[in-house]
């Protein structure tokens, strides 16, 4: 019966090295691509911030944050910058029976907008990444299961009197290539899923703080 499967074993070691290989080849995608966004972002997030903290104007920050769109924290400013103006030209109107009461619903509103921005941003930026993860744990598996077909074909291929180390080596070192395959696409997504969500988490965390800065900004001088 095992020998009856014997044409199939050889395609499916050969789907299982393609397989792999287009896994390798969209991690390494991926990799370049995420690298260069993450960069931009905090680059520009930098920049951002010293012009943030520099500049007096809040509307002169906004139009200059049109040119940092790869800054997750300009795209929060932005989000919060366009709930405060409907909520300071509520208060221009003269809706002044609600007093304190409706400026503290327009700040939750502005807070909420900054929230909304941070995920959506967080969301963009994490976009891709699962797939190395997926990658690091799955490519392994998928290179032993070609192994172990090889070695399958290996030893079904063995002849009465030919089962020597000669007669079986070629054939199991072949399989193990599937192997070797696996292990070099799932260690450089490992190594990059790591690296990128550090990254995600350190730009997350500016993000968060600077929502509270923001708010912080706009209660001392909306409130007054």
């Amino acid at each position: 019966r095992v020998k009856c499967l014997t044409p199939l074993l050889e395609p499916v070691v050969i789907l299982v090295l393609v397989l792999l290989i287009a896994m390798s080849a969209a991690c390494w995608g991926i990799i370049w691509f995420k690298w260069r966004r993450l960069r931009k972002a905090q680059e520009e997030s930098i920049e951002f911030l010293e012009a943030f903290w520099g500049s007096k104007r809040l509307d002169a920050i906004f139009q200059g944050s049109e040119n940092l769109k790869n800054s997750p924290i300009s795209q929060v400013f932005r989000a919060g910058y366009v709930e405060l103006s409907k909520l300071k030209k509520t208060q221009a109107e003269g809706e002044e029976r609600g007093g304190m009461r409706d400026a503290m619903g327009g700040i939750e509103n502005v807070e909420r907008s900054l929230r909304r921005a941070s995920l959506s941003e967080l969301t963009s930026m994490e976009s891709l990444v699962p797939f190395l993860a997926t990658t690091g744990s799955s490519a392994p598996f998928i290179g032993l299961f070609g192994t172990v077909v090889g070695i399958m074909k290996a030893f079904v291929e063995i002849r009465p009197g030919t089962a020597t180390l000669e007669a079986v080596g070629p054939g199991i070192s072949h399989a193990l290539i599937a192997t070797a395959v696996g292990l070099f696409a799932a260690i450089p997504a490992v190594m990059a899923y790591n690296y990128f969500v550090r990254r995600i988490k350190v730009l997350y965390s500016e993000m968060d703080n600077f929502s509270s800065d923001f708010l912080n900004i706009v209660k001392r001088h909306f409130l007054r």
